[in-house]
């Protein structure tokens, strides 16, 4: 647990995995600052995050795919809240479809989202972590980045390519009291999951060694674990939470 008023920006903040990370870190005593696509529907959970008693959590509205906006955006959380202490990058999104089939658009979509914003959030937030001689900086990835899936290459290249800039990073920062690791979440128990067809969704649950979904606050758990002080000699490694579904 943060024994300060240490600011953590979550990216994707909004999203099921995301909320579970916000509402841990904020339940760890952090000032979190999530960051969301649809200003509407941020705005929403937002009120509703208030209603359920995290006052200690804000919005940041950031095009992630620009260096600029990462940049401004991580310029204006530090002047609202102080500088970003903990970087937790969960965005992501999928334009999913065979390589045969895959337009070039959606290729470099996934690609913006999905890992240049990691290098985006990561440089733009890297300088303050330096001058602070403390960082922790989290980055979300999938089961899919480890053992590739069917229709999926965009997303299994963006979140292979996470690790691998995790990896780099962390050697980087060894010696900066900064850490750099992945978590790889497998099938979790979110919205987008649990709209599947039951028959699939089963089929899913089924091939998962523990016969069950991850919950969200599973991996908000490991991520509060990650951003503690205490965890300082863990970096460059990657974590994966999907109940033995992949090990290697």
């Amino acid at each position: 647990m943060t024994t300060e008023t240490s600011v953590a920006w979550v990216t994707g903040g909004t999203g099921g995995i995301g909320t579970a990370i916000c509402r841990a870190l904020a339940d760890d005593g952090y000032r979190v600052v999530a960051g969301y696509r649809s200003p509407d529907k941020a705005r929403a959970w937002l009120e509703a995050q208030r209603n359920d008693g995290y006052t200690n959590i804000a919005l940041a509205g950031v095009d992630l795919s620009s260096h600029e906006d990462c940049v401004k955006g991580a310029r204006e959380i530090r002047d609202a809240h102080g500088p970003v202490s903990v970087l937790v990058n969960c965005a992501g999104i999928t334009r999913d479809g065979t390589l045969k089939k895959m337009t070039s658009e959606q290729w470099h979509e996934v690609l913006d989202t999905n890992l240049n914003s990691v290098f985006n959030t990561c440089r733009s937030v890297i300088e303050d972590m330096l001058e602070q001689g403390y960082g922790r900086i989290i980055n979300i990835s999938s089961i899919n980045g480890r053992k590739g899936q069917f229709g999926q290459v965009n997303y299994a290249a963006a979140k292979a390519g996470m690790h691998g800039l995790t990896m780099s990073l962390a050697q980087e920062t060894a010696t900066k009291g900064i850490t750099v690791n992945t978590v790889s979440p497998g099938y979790i128990a979110t919205d987008m999951i649990m709209e599947i067809p039951d028959k699939v969704r089963e089929a899913i649950r089924e091939s998962i060694p523990m016969k069950r979904f991850g919950t969200p606050e599973e991996i908000g758990r490991l991520v509060t674990f990650l951003a503690d002080k205490e965890s300082g000699f863990i970096t460059g490694a990657n974590i994966d939470i999907n109940g033995g579904q992949f090990m290697g």
